[in-house]
Parts: structure tokens; sequence; C-alpha cells
């Protein structure tokens, strides 16, 4: 079976959609194969980075860094995406005619096989493996099946490896057929390289559609396409990786396709311009992922003469783990909403000047001396609760004498605010009614570009631009000494104060040339008196980001504490740059706040994992993360089990059942931050193997949480069953081959037929992780699992689950 391995040359790993990808299957070394590493030992192990070895010829020199004349110059360099999948060609079985699904060739032989195919016309096998149909002016290039395939219940998959270029001609392209028996009926893929390329699902009649689907061709979108017929329905879809499908175009299957045996055609032409050949590879082939990640290293090496890499590559981890130590929950919700000016004001004590965290190169804060005293004591009060860093305090002699701070945000903001819509946001504390909080101005401060954020009088918030206009806002007296938070959004005009809405400002102007900040004064006069941090500035094209910036409210008072396990590992992952995570499961606890920094975010993801007793690990089909709650392992469906599989056809030379203490827990202390330390033990246990102790502190919103947590273990560990640790397979050679490349993480399975020798004749295990080399004709998988059993929980009358303490133990 083929194995597919393709370079993201140029690409960025954090930007997976953006990525072309290159085949470079034809370089591997099958004969040491490529060996692929996932997950964790056991289930009390956190699982590891994702790693993948592998050895490319290079005798071309095309895998050399540094080298101008490969054609993948200058790409080949430190952290190119990489991803690796198996891809399975089907086979027939039984008497003609055939379910078209098990059509399947990887034109890698070099000849046409006549039980397949009926006429080459033109084409030829090349020596990457791959069809290739000609292209010359007024010749058409055609690949033609033999007639003894059907549709109903049935698909057939092909990878675009190469689509024609226009070339000079008026009409270039390539078309996937399934004819029907009658001329001019036939399902088709049709690609047409002029006006930039489109891709057309077409279901003719007469060899025409009235109503066809048109795509505009997208060379990574489109990288696979698939017909296939399911419960009445016929549909056509495109991948980028030949895993996942996009529906494009579906109708009711017409009554041909139950009575026709189906013909497959590939066929190419041009009118004219020059030849360029279409290329299509892996027909019928069914895709499984293995690895998706970055190359660590491109080492060149020799023997003699003959140049090869052997590189290894690590997945999402490796990104991850180099992710810059967090700041506190507050500081990494606003950096998450991508401010133009930002500044904590968080700087220590003893510094003069506050500097711009949001990367776009603004100007630092500095002071600007009014008349003679005042101070501006940095790090000299505690700011948001949760966000646990100290603020400056602004102490003016008067209202216009003393400091404030003022800032230049350079041309690149000038340029970026100017035709977009602002928002501004702060944090303040004050008893002194009638100052400015902050301002934001044109270089010269004119009347018309300025917009200025002051406390009334009477304290409440008032908005003031042009010469002398202001807009008071009905937010009540905020100069009553308690930390406040503000968001303006100019798209909608809405106040909020404090995560609430409460004002719609009147109709103000739109600010332009937006360049100069001042911080705790305006223009020399109306010097604050109190505590201001975290201003941020924002731009946009018009969506409203006062809700979003709102919640950083909840992020500086309690960081979020409360929130779902789930949506808390969505968040931090978001903090790295990640935009989704997929969650699996459905018991999510709610977690306690983790508001302050120093940490890296893995770290935090792994505190909500154990905490959770869920599992998180890389994808292994893309650029992202997965989550898996405990519930997920509760009671394994036989019916769900992913294979089963007979001892006697796994490689008995490393079955081993365990029976140790390495997973034994008898005796846990739990605790959580600012609750009880509390202690549950198993006695029994105890009094025949000692204790074995194991602390646990835990993000539990509750003592109540934390006490169910150190049951679980206690009941789970007290006392372990026998189980297989280590399942090895080679799965090339089973009948259920790719159920076996389906298992990955917490997926169960069942060994039967065990020797006489074992606790029972079968046993189901558990998938917590794997080690696999890819050969030629060879695909060995080592397993590593526990035992399912170890998850299984009661259910109340159920035969099998309802033996509470015995076969079972409560759900948590």
């Amino acid at each position: 079976m083929p194995i597919l391995v393709e370079a993201g040359w140029g690409g960025l790993v954090q930007y997976p959609w953006t990525i072309t990808w290159t085949d470079i299957s034809n370089r591997v070394d099958m004969v040491t194969g490529v060996t692929i590493t996932r997950g964790a030992a056991d289930e009390l192990s956190e699982t590891q980075p994702g790693t993948a070895s592998l050895t490319l010829d290079n005798s071309d020199g095309a895998l050399t860094p540094g080298k101008l004349t490969s054609p993948f110059s200058p790409f080949v360099r430190r952290n190119s995406p990489i991803r690796i999948s198996q891809v399975v060609i089907p086979s027939r079985a039984g008497a003609a005619p055939w379910p078209l699904s098990m059509l399947g060739d990887d034109f890698d032989d070099q000849r046409t096989d006549p039980t397949l195919w009926t006429a080459s016309g033109g084409a030829t096998e090349t020596d990457e493996g791959r069809l290739r149909l000609p292209l010359v002016p007024g010749v058409v290039s055609r690949y033609t099946s033999t007639r003894q395939w059907t549709l109903t219940g049935a698909q057939l998959t092909v990878k675009l490896a190469r689509v024609p270029a226009a070339s000079g001609s008026s009409a270039a392209s390539f078309s996937l057929y399934l004819h029907s028996a009658t001329t001019g009926t036939r399902f088709r893929w049709y690609y047409n390289a002029l006006g930039g390329g489109e891709l057309r699902a077409l279901s003719e009649v007469g060899s025409t559609d009235g109503a066809p689907v048109v795509l505009p061709y997208s060379p990574i979108d489109h990288a696979w396409v698939r017909i296939r017929e399911t419960a009445g329905l016929v549909v056509w879809e495109t991948s980028p990786d030949g895993w996942g499908w996009t529906v494009r175009r579906s109708i009711s299957t017409p009554a041909w396709v139950g009575t026709d045996q189906i013909q497959v055609e590939l066929a190419a032409s041009r009118t004219g311009g020059t030849s360029d050949p279409a290329e299509v590879d892996l027909l019928g082939g069914l895709v499984r992922p293995r690895f998706w990640g970055m190359v660590n290293h491109w080492p060149v090496r020799w023997k003699g003469l003959y140049s090869s890499v052997s590189i290894s590559a690590t997945d999402l981890f490796k990104r991850l783990n180099r992710w810059p130590t967090l700041r506190t929950c507050l500081q990494e919700e606003i950096l998450a909403d991508a401010p133009l000016a930002y500044y904590p004001l968080t700087e220590p004590a003893g510094a003069t000047s506050a500097g711009d965290q949001s990367g776009t190169a603004a100007g630092a804060l500095s002071i600007t001396q009014v008349g003679s005293g005042g101070t501006i004591a940095f790090g000299a009060t505690p700011g948001p609760a949760a966000a646990v860093e100290p603020l400056p305090v602004f102490s003016p002699v008067s209202t216009s004498v003393g400091k404030y701070l003022t800032a230049d945000l350079g041309p690149d903001y000038e340029g970026q605010t100017t035709g977009s819509w602002d928002a501004a946001e702060a944090w303040f504390s004050t008893s002194t009614p009638g100052r400015v909080l902050f301002a934001v101005s044109s270089i010269d401060a004119t009347a018309s570009f300025r917009l200025v954020f002051a406390l009334s009088a009477g304290g409440s918030l008032q908005i003031e631009y042009g010469d002398g206009i202001f807009d008071s806002v009905a937010t009540g007296n905020l100069a009553d000494g308690a930390l406040h938070h503000l968001v303006y959004d100019e798209v909608t005009r809405e106040v909020y104060i404090d995560g609430a809405l409460v004002d719609v400002a009147d109709e103000l102007p739109l600010m332009y040339y937006s360049r100069i900040l001042n911080v705790g004064g305006f223009k020399n006069s109306r010097l604050w008196s109190g505590t201001i941090g975290y201003v941020a500035l924002y731009a946009t094209t018009g969506a409203t980001l006062g809700p979003t910036l709102a919640e950083h409210y909840t992020a500086g008072t309690t960081a979020f504490a409360g929130e779902a396990a789930d949506a808390r590992i969505t968040r931090l992952a978001r903090y790295a740059g990640l935009t989704s995570v997929t969650v699996l499961g459905s018991t999510h606890d709610p977690v306690a706040e983790q508001g302050a920094g120093g940490t890296g975010v893995v770290a935090r993801m792994r505190e909500v994992e154990a905490t959770e007793s869920g599992r998180l690990y890389a994808e292994r089909d893309y650029f992202g993360l997965a989550y898996q709650s405990r519930d997920l392992r509760y009671n394994p469906d036989p019916d769900s089990e992913v294979f089963t599989i007979s001892y006697a056809d796994l490689d008995t030379d490393n079955v081993e059942l365990a029976d140790d203490d390495q997973k034994m827990v008898n005796s846990v202390e739990a605790s959580r931050p600012g609750g009880a330390t509390q202690t549950v033990t198993a006695p029994a246990s105890i009094a025949v193997y000692g204790t074995y102790p194991q602390p646990l502190n835990l993000l539990k919103m509750t003592d109540s949480g934390v006490l169910d947590a150190a049951h679980w273990t206690v009941s789970r560990y007290a006392d372990p069953d026998p189980e297989l640790r280590e399942v090895p397979v080679e799965a090339y050679t089973m009948p259920a081959y790719l159920d076996i490349l389906d298992a990955d993480i917490s997926s169960y399975f069942t060994v039967y037929d065990l020797p006489e020798e074992s606790t029972a004749a079968e046993l189901r295990v558990t998938v917590e992780g794997y080690t696999e080399t890819l050969k030629e004709n060879s695909h060995f998988i080592q397993f590593r699992t526990s035992a399912s059993s170890t998850d299984s929980v009661w259910v109340i009358g159920d035969p099998v689950y309802g033996q509470l303490g015995i076969t079972t133990r409560l759900a948590y």
C-alpha cells in the first residue's frame, strides 16, 4: 500500500489552510521505512509530542538546505510543514460486476493493468508513480476502464496531482467520467484551465447539464475529488487531503445507477498552445492520516556519492512548547483581540516610561511634566484582582501641576485607524472627579480630531470631541475610589462599564489622523489623580468590538473562574494562535481561575487536563488540538470497538500480561486553590500492599469536586487488574487494516482467543498511544494500551455495569 508524504514548501504551520502540498513520497526510503510515535505510555502519563522519522533520497540535491538550484529553494528549512498518510488501494473480491469502491490503481508499476483498463489512449505511468495524460493540441488523451463496476453504495476518488495549464490554448481540460450504458449519460468532474481555472460537478444527459455546479478552482481545497452514491443520493465532493471531504453537489440517484454497469474514463485535451500534461494519482485510494507536524532539521548525509536526508519531525506540541511564557489572563485576552496600541502600565517601581506591548511599533509613553512637582509612581498599587499586577499611581499637585504620559503612536497607527472604526479600553480608579483619563488626537491636537475620555465634575464619564463639545454618559459616579473598566466602541458608540453596557453615546464624528495618546491628562490640564492601567486602542473595518472587549472585565476580576473545562482549553489554545479545538465527550466540569502569568500554555492546559482526568493531544490529520473529557471512556460499547483481533494474529514475542504496582494508588491527598486539603484512602489495599500515596492539586471550584476526583483515582487504582500494556500488530496483513488504522488515543479494541494461561479468553484494551513503522508491504503498529475496565462506571440495573464496587465504580 502506498505511503503519501507531502511537504508544505513555503507554508506556515499556523496557517495550514493556505499550504500547497508537494508530494515527495517517491523520495522515501521504504527499506528503513517511516516511524511515527504518538500518545502516552499509559493512562496515568501525559501525552507526549508526536514524532516522525524517515529518510529521503537527495541524489539530486533538492533537499539540501540553502542550495539555490533546488526546485524547492529557499523553503528547505527548519519547521517546514510535513504530513504523512497511509493510502489503502482497494482490491477486488468476489465475482463481477464489482462495486466501484473496489476499483483502485496507484499507477506505480509502469504498465497498464488489462484487468482494469481497456485502452490507454496515449496515457502513461510516470517514474513518480502517477498517470500522465499528455495534452497535445487537437488530441484527446484517455484512460478507460472495463465496464464491470456498479455505483450503488460505492464511490471513486482520485488525487489531482497536476492539472493542465492554459499555455496559450483556447481550451485545456481534464475530466473524470462515470459513464452509464447510454452514450452521453454520465457523471463527471470537469476541470477547465481557462479564466484562472474552474471545477465543475456535472450530471450530464445527452452530454449536457443545464444546471452545473461551478467552483473557482483551488489547488489546496480541490486536491482530491470524489463521486459517490449513498442512500439515494449521488454526491460530488472535494478534499484538500483525501480524508476530510466537502460536499459540492448532490442529486437524487437516477434510475440508471441501479441498473447500469459503470465505465470509468480519465480524459484530457487542449485545442492549441503548448503541451502541458494532466496527472492523477491514487485512484480509489482510501487515505488514513498518520502524522501532521514540522520538520526539525534537514541533515544531508553521504554514503559514497549517494546523498540522503534523514529527517525528524514533531507535531503541534513543538510549537506550543516554544510559546512564550503566558502573561496574566487579562493581558492574554487583550492581546488575543489584536490591539494596535497597548500599554498595560505594569512596569516595576522606579520606571519612568511605559512601553507598548501590541507589537505594532507604537512609541513608548513618556512623562510630560506640567509645572513643578507631582509624581507617577509605577508598581504602587494593586490592579484588577485576577491580574495580580501592580499599577501606577498618578499624584498631581493640582489639576494643572503634575505629570501625565504621552506617546506618539506612529504613522502606521495613524494610517490604519484613519477610515476605520476605533475602539478603546482602560482600567482606572480615582476619588477625584473632573479629570482626564486618556485622550487620542491628531498630531497637532486640532479641535476636529481628538477624542477625550474624562470624568465630569459629578464623576460620570464624559466623552469630548471637537472644540469643547461634551457628551455626558449615564454611568453614575465613577470617582468612588473603586477600580473600574471602561470600553468604548465607535461602531455602535456603546459604552461599557465593568463589563456591562451602560449607555450609547450621542452621534460622534469619526476619528481621523489619530496619532498622539495622552494618559492621565490632556493639553497640560485636568491631571488625573489615581490609578490607570491596561490602556488599549483598536481599529475595525465595521465589526463591533464592544461586547468582546467588555469580557476583559471578567478576565481581570475572576479570570473566568467557573467556566467549563473545554471552554478553558479552547481559551488557552486561542492565546497560542489556535482558533479551534476538537472537543470530544460531554462531561466538562467548571474549573478555577488561572489568572496569574508565568507558565507556558501547555502547562496551563495540562493543569485542566489533570483536574478533569481528560486527554489532550495533537491531531494527526490537521494542525490542531483535541481534548477528550473523561466520560468518553466510560463503559465501552462493544459495537463501537474499532476492531477485534485474535491473539494468534499478534506478534506473539512481545505480548505481555502485566500485574505490578506501576499504577497503584491507594492514598490520595487532594487540594484546590483556596480550598481544603482532603485525604482519601483504600484501607483494604493498604493492608495488603502498603501505602501508595499520590498528591493531587486540582483546579476544582468546590471541595466536594476535589473529593470526587480523589475517590475516582483511588477506586480505579487501589488494586489494578492484570492488563495488556503492549499489543503488537502487523496491520498490513489484517483484513481489518482500515479499522486498525482508525484506532487513535482512547479508541478501544478486543484481543480474543488468548492462551488459556491468561486471566480471560478475551481482554478489551484502550489505546493510550502507539509506535508504528511503515515499510514496503509492512505496517507494524505497537499499541500502548490500558485495561478498558478501569473506566467502567456504575449503571443502575445494568447486567454488566450494575455491580458497584465489583465491576464498576461511581462516575464523577
